[in-house]
């Protein structure tokens, strides 16, 4: 008996952790897809990348600051003198402990610093740009998910529904067998029937606990947070929205994050030319250095100046065509990022034309199925209600289940490749 209490007890206890540990989250659309850029992991690589472009920024742009180094260096000669002359005139000088400070303060200047800088602006902006593409995909992903979360739910209640016409339809069929009235083979067709439509159930009910677990890696949250979601599918799925979109003329590419990435890759480009060319610069250094030399004993002989100023210029004169050679290497390079540019504008344009064609064949495609759906529905209540007044047989049954099942499948199929058509346009046209 001791036993016995002890276990419950511990399972009350599991219970009540696993309870506390699953936080509950209800979120719109809109919240889910603000939660995902703040929580998401890729959107936090993103910032820091762009944090880290900034940093290399002024990591080069230090390099043209002056730089100030301070040492101190300490000498002992352990007793030992200098002796000068011989005789009479010897002397001996003791050369007692001496420390030296000094101060340097340096500047070196050359063409590539400068061009270098401005290779960081660049960066930056890349970066910058890459985050905003970032977080355009993260929106578009949980969209997709969020949408498809909702979709399979609606999918378990139509099921749902369906197989309780079913039960019903095959409890009164074996009703009909046990009383004589109908043969066990048309009762044994509408149990097939029910374990097919449970079959179903049961895998779109698998289908939606994996989007859900997806939904939460999109959204960074916590795996044991249970999750409702507040937004209706036909909020989301707007179809005048998605005919608006077809409607509107023209493609700015210039707001397409591919191709903003491509312009600054033209520009990183042709600075890469003018830093080739600042090999061809002179550089220009200067620096200033302070001393002061301390005896620890007595005053000894001091040749270090306290001060000392001093300026160079370096001029390269010959490399043996190495420079050149860079030069026109970094020349055939920013040709080449050129013609991609080129390229992947022609090919932009082309997934445009093709991306509106995609999003006007789903929404006549959706627009197909949603009326299947409703005549497939209508079709399988009639056959059901006639069959139980024996004026529908059995085959009649089966086939309108297969088809509300087909209809069903093809209805959310249409209403997801709405969604991601009308998103992956929006996406291109940068919205």
């Amino acid at each position: 008996m001791t036993l016995k209490k002890l276990t419950l007890g511990l399972a009350l206890t599991v219970a009540e952790l696993t309870a506390q540990a699953q936080q509950t989250m209800s979120l719109t659309l809109a919240e889910a897809q603000q939660y995902a850029v703040e929580h998401n992991q890729s959107m936090r690589n993103a910032d820091l990348e762009v944090k880290r472009s900034e940093t290399e920024r002024w990591k080069t742009l230090s390099t043209m600051l002056p730089q100030v180094k301070a040492g101190f260096d300490y000498q002992n000669m352990c007793g030992y003198e200098m002796h000068m002359g011989s005789g009479l005139m010897s002397i001996n000088i003791p050369m007692d402990p001496n420390g030296n400070f000094n101060v340097t303060a340096s500047l070196a200047l050359t063409g590539a610093q400068i061009v270098g800088t401005m290779l960081q602006d660049i960066a930056i902006q890349m970066s910058d740009i890459t985050r905003q593409q970032t977080e355009q995909t993260t929106r578009s992903n949980v969209k997709n998910v969020y949408t498809s979360i909702l979709i399979m739910e609606e999918t378990v209640v139509l099921l749902d529904s369906s197989l309780s016409n079913l039960e019903r339809l095959a409890a009164t069929s074996q009703a009909s067998v046990n009383a004589g009235a109908a043969e066990q083979v048309d009762a044994d067709k509408i149990q097939v029937q029910v374990a097919s439509m449970r079959t179903s159930i049961n895998t779109t009910r698998r289908s939606l606990w994996a989007l859900r677990n997806s939904l939460l890696l999109q959204l960074g949250a916590d795996v044991n947070t249970q999750l409702q979601l507040t937004t209706k599918v036909d909020d989301i799925l707007n179809v005048s929205n998605a005919t608006t979109l077809l409607s509107n003329s023209g493609f700015d590419i210039t707001k397409n994050y591919n191709y903003q990435l491509l312009e600054q890759n033209e520009k990183l480009a042709k600075k890469q030319v003018t830093m080739a060319w600042m090999d061809f610069t002179p550089t220009l250094s200067a620096y200033y250095q302070y001393s002061k030399k301390v005896y620890f004993g007595e005053e000894g002989m001091n040749m270090t100046p306290p001060n000392m100023v001093g300026a160079s210029i370096s001029i390269p004169l010959l490399s043996s065509g190495s420079r050149a050679a860079g030069v026109k290497s970094a020349k055939i390079s920013y040709q080449e990022a050129l013609n991609s540019k080129q390229q992947a504008e022609d090919g932009l344009k082309v997934q445009y034309n093709q991306l509106c064609y995609d999003l006007a064949s789903a929404l006549e495609s959706y627009d197909i199925q949603s009326r299947n759906l409703a005549v497939s529905k209508r079709v399988f209540d009639n056959v059901t209600e006639k069959y139980k007044y024996g004026r529908a047989s059995s085959l009649e049954v089966t086939n309108a289940s297969t088809d509300i099942i087909s209809a069903q499948s093809n209805y959310i199929q249409a209403v997801m490749n709405v969604i991601s058509a009308q998103t992956a346009l929006e996406n291109l046209l940068g919205m």
